[in-house]
């Protein structure tokens, strides 16, 4: 992966982990999609360790200045832990050491105490997590950075649904991804996106009886 991220092998890699499916899901916003992506399904050590190479590979290629990772509860927990070991043995960060934290979803009240745990935060640190739905994972994250005197520098996530939200005939003007760069002003890097799942469509046989529902998904709901 050093030429830079493959993302077309990052879908087939979703694929294959069972962590893209297609077919009929209904989201949490109460949506029918005929695709769902469910980063917590990387659940094994082998499938975890290779996602935090795609995550590492796009956090180099985004030529992003950065100190540190911060994980937000839940499951950026895992993702900041495993990014910071792929990290350690990239190349392209010729042996530097990036630091992780994490929260937690309530303050400890004994022992070392606090919401935080990990590495202080300090510098500029880039927030990692799975998707971005409603953007509260991220609010929350920048908050939780700047009150420790840190400043958030970016946001990198697994896959970019490129999709608006509210009601259907109410639906924002952004997609949620756009929505966080303009709120924060934050670059949110992504490993891939709903483009690059069409593409997997429109080129692969075993996957194609899907791409007309995708197609007329993201015309409705897309940006």
């Amino acid at each position: 992966m050093s030429r830079g991220v493959d993302r077309r092998e990052f879908v087939q890699f979703a694929l294959k982990e069972g962590v893209l499916r297609f077919g009929s899901f209904v989201t949490k916003s109460g949506r029918t999609s005929p695709y769902f992506f469910n980063a917590g399904l990387f659940n094994t050590g082998a499938s975890v360790g290779k996602l935090a190479q795609f995550y590492a590979q796009a956090l180099v290629d985004a030529k992003l200045p950065f100190d540190m990772l911060f994980g937000p509860a839940y499951k950026g927990i895992p993702l900041a832990t495993a990014t910071s070991v792929a990290l350690a043995s990239h190349a392209g960060l010729q042996g530097r050491d990036v630091p992780f934290a994490y929260n937690r979803k309530e303050a400890k009240d004994h022992g070392e105490g606090g919401v935080l745990v990990g590495a202080p935060l300090k510098g500029k640190v880039v927030i990692i997590d799975d998707v971005i739905t409603a953007g509260t994972s991220v609010r929350e994250s920048v908050d939780i950075i700047r009150a420790a005197g840190a400043e958030p520098c970016a946001v990198l996530i697994a896959m970019d649904r490129m999709e608006r939200a509210g009601p259907d005939g109410a639906l924002s003007p952004h997609s949620a991804v756009q929505e966080v760069q303009q709120r924060y002003g934050l670059p949110v890097v992504s490993i891939a996106s709903l483009a690059d799942i069409l593409a997997l469509l429109e080129h692969d046989t075993e996957f194609a009886e899907h791409r007309e529902a995708v197609l007329a998904y993201r015309a409705r709901y897309g940006i």
